[in-house]
Formats: C-alpha cells, structure tokens, sequence
C-alpha cells in the first residue's frame, strides 16, 4: 500500500505542481505527518522534492524532472490498453509493441509491483471469441485502424447479404464484440456498422476528414447495441425441458437459460413425474430460435408459440425425410 501511495504522491506533484501538504494529505486520505513521512522516503530514493517555504510555499519537484517508463514508444504506450487481450493486439498489428512495452514496463516497477503484475499476468487471461466460433480472417484490419488513427478517408468494397457495394467511408472507431471486429463510420447514409471480416477490399486514400466533436465511441456503440436489441423484438418461448435439458439450456443460450430456469424456481415450478419442467425463454425472431432449440434434440419440447412450434415439427420432419 505504501509504494502505491508514494506513486501517487510522485505523480501528483509531477502532473499539478507545487502542491501543500495538507493538499496531498486531503488527495491521498492520509494525516499530514503521514505525508511528511512519504516526501521522505521519496527525498531518500534519490528523487528531487523541493520544500518551499512561506504562505505561497509547498512541495515540488525540481524543474524538469519527470518519471519514464525506460523508453516506452508511442505504439508501445499504446498498445498497453490491449495488454490484456493479445489476440486483438497482434491482429492489430501491435503484437510485437505489445510485449516490448510489457517488458519495460515490468522492468520500471519496483519490485513488490512487479511481482505483483506478473502473479496477474498469471492468473488471469481474457479470450475474447466465443466457444466453437473461429473469429472471422480481418486481412483489412491493420490497414482500416492506420486510417481510423489518422483520419484518412477510405474507399472500400463491403460484402453484404443483398450483393457486394462500394462505400466512401470516414472511419471513427473500431469494437471488438465477441471476438469480432467492427468498424464505426460515417459515409452517405450516416453512421453505420461494418463487420471487419466483410470488407472484401479496402484502400485508404490520401484525403482526411474531420472527426465530429461530439462522436464518443464507447457511447455510440452502447446506443446502437440498445436500438439493435430493441430491434429484434425479443418473444418468450413456452417450453418443456428434461432434467439433461436444463443443463443444455444454460449451456445453449446462456444467460438467458439460466434466468429462465431461476424464473421457473421461483415462481415454484414442479417438475412432472419423469422430472420435466415447463420454464419461459426469451428468444430472438422465429427463425433463429427454431435453430438454436433444434440443438437441444429431445431434451426440450416447445410449447408455444404457435409459429415456432409449427416452425421446429416441419424442419424435423424435413430431416426425417431427408434422412429416411
């Protein structure tokens, strides 16, 4: 705790300047001899703080020093904010950035931190792509994010389901959803989403374009996540579901599944003699849901509504047709 506290000490005095101590005793939550204690122990380390004296007087740092990170770049620095997810750095192209500045950076903490990272480092690893889902080849990406940095205009050929187009684009920012990428811009037709993996050919031109002030990526892309969910018009599926079905259902749709059989608990649900239960899902449209349920076989019967019970008795018949 106290290393951390003496960082924030540093870096106080470094970014506001000349700084009282009841002013870092306030910032930091401690007693102001704890601080007297702490502009010690820096003094100690070698680094140079300044007590000045008198009504106008504090702590400072002497002119011009400052902490370094041994050297960080600037694709280096940046590529910290990935340090967690190294798939998405390396399709990036900032992979090898990645751990040359994960490397500096372990080597100016002190050690107690260090140790510390690298525990983290060891316990805990994000893998962004859902389960039996390859992530989709992103051959543009590296180019599409060197013109999302420098605002340079692109000229793309984008597949989509009616047919291939052509888009003039003024790239504002990349996601990463579920282990796909996609690309925030404005073109003709306003703000739009592309799905990375469906550019089939991207060139960026030499024309920039100005970034709207008022464009937050992160706050986009929560507004239209919510307008697409909204779109979908979630239904409820009335169905039967074996004891193995349970299981299946939260592993099938997730968090969905297991609030639809918490809902079922809950509203005191019994199950019948051979241990079946009736529970609520939400599902998406007729048409997807029939699909995700026909891999759930006969561990789950539905129930209604009608359209996607008519929808799953004719695909099973289709198949039994199929298959004599």
């Amino acid at each position: 705790m106290r290393a951390d506290r003496l960082l924030s000490l540093l870096l106080l005095l470094q970014n506001r300047g000349r700084m009282t101590a009841p002013e870092l005793a306030a910032e930091l939550e401690v007693s102001v001899r704890t601080v007297y204690r702490d502009v010690e122990a820096l003094g100690a380390s070698g680094v140079p703080v300044h007590a000045d004296r008198g009504p106008a007087g504090g702590y400072r740092l002497m002119d011009g020093y400052r902490t370094r990170l041994t050297g960080l770049t600037d694709a280096q620095a940046g590529s910290l904010f990935l340090a967690g997810a190294p798939g998405p750095a390396e399709e990036l192209g900032l992979g090898a950035d990645l751990a040359a500045a994960q490397l500096k950076l372990r080597a100016a903490l002190p050690v107690e931190l260090a140790a510390r990272a690298e525990r983290i480092r060891a316990r805990f690893h994000l893998d962004a792509p859902a389960w039996f889902r390859d992530a989709d080849p992103v051959p543009h990406l590296g180019r599409i994010a060197r013109a999302v940095w420098d605002q340079n205009v692109l000229h793309a050929h984008y597949r989509r389901p009616a047919g291939p187009v052509r888009r003039e684009l003024h790239p504002l920012g990349l996601v990463l959803k579920g282990g796909i990428w996609y690309l925030v811009a404005r073109s003709g037709e306003g703000l739009r989403t592309y799905r990375v993996g469906r550019f089939l050919a991207v060139d960026v031109l030499a024309d920039t374009f100005e970034r709207p002030d008022d464009f937050v990526l992160a706050a986009h892309w929560a507004e239209s996540s919510g307008r697409l969910q909204a779109a979908l018009n979630p239904r409820i599926a009335r169905l039967r579901v074996s004891p193995r079905g349970r299981s299946l259902l939260t592993m099938r749709f997730g968090a969905a599944g297991t609030r639809a059989l918490a809902a079922a608990e809950a509203a005191g649900e019994e199950a019948d003699a051979d241990g079946w239960i009736r529970v609520d899902l939400t599902v998406e449209t007729t048409s997807v849901a029939a699909g995700d349920l026909l891999g759930l076989g006969t561990e789950v019967e539905v129930l209604g509504p009608p359209e996607l019970r008519r929808a799953l008795a004719e695909t099973a018949a289709a198949l039994a047709n199929m298959y004599g």
